[in-house]
């Protein structure tokens, strides 16, 4: 078994971050589906940027601490609902 020389390329993960380019989404769907869609979405940025600066729980992930952590990322403050929505995902087990 032959080691393999280091390549010249980084690891996908030592790339910085950069946005994927969005997709439109399907068209046809009803008003609410959209807006159930955009409030996971924002979810999902907002709990993967808190688990990335160190909050690991839900209590921790208190509604002020939410928007302050959508202010840093440059997002809209979000609703109470996306904020229950953001502390759900954080307690889901791995």
């Amino acid at each position: 078994m032959t080691a393999s020389a280091p390549t010249s390329t980084p690891a996908l993960f030592d790339l910085p971050y950069a946005p994927l380019a969005k997709a439109p989404l399907p068209a046809g769907q009803p008003r609410e589906w959209y807006i159930a869609h955009n409030r996971r979405l924002k979810a999902m940025r907002l709990a993967i940027a808190l688990l990335d600066s160190g909050v690991r729980t839900p209590i921790q992930a208190r509604d002020r601490v939410i928007r302050d952590m959508a202010a840093l990322i440059g997002i809209h403050p979000p609703s109470d609902t996306t904020c229950h929505m953001v502390r759900a995902l954080m307690s889901y087990t791995r």
